[in-house]
């Protein structure tokens, strides 16, 4: 391999988003979502007057997981009950209720 072929595959390597080494699993996805989320957005994820609709019609898959990890991270703080459940949730978590709640309507 020349030069030119490692720097090509070092870059395609280093684009790879890190969620994508986890296949996700909506089955998993939604018994977590049960778990964790419908106590607030509702077993159809469109929550009600104080909670926000997170179907993919309001929230797209890159803004949910954005949201999450941001909860996650302690970098959005503004619904306490938010962070707390977020922080519940592994990395795969995340990947896995993302990958449920995009497949409602």
């Amino acid at each position: 391999m020349n030069r030119i072929e490692r720097l090509a595959l070092l870059l395609a390597l280093a684009a790879l988003p890190a969620a994508s080494i986890h296949a996700a699993d909506v089955t998993a996805g939604k018994a977590k979502a049960e778990e964790v989320c419908i106590d607030c957005h509702g077993d159809d994820g469109t929550g009600d007057d104080k909670t926000p609709d997170i179907t993919p019609a309001q929230v797209s898959h890159a803004e949910f997981l954005q949201a999450m990890q941001d909860y996650r991270s302690g970098k959005r703080t503004k619904d306490a009950k938010m962070a707390r459940a977020a922080k519940k949730l592994t990395p795969a978590d995340v990947e896995n209720v993302a990958a449920y709640f995009a497949t409602l309507k």
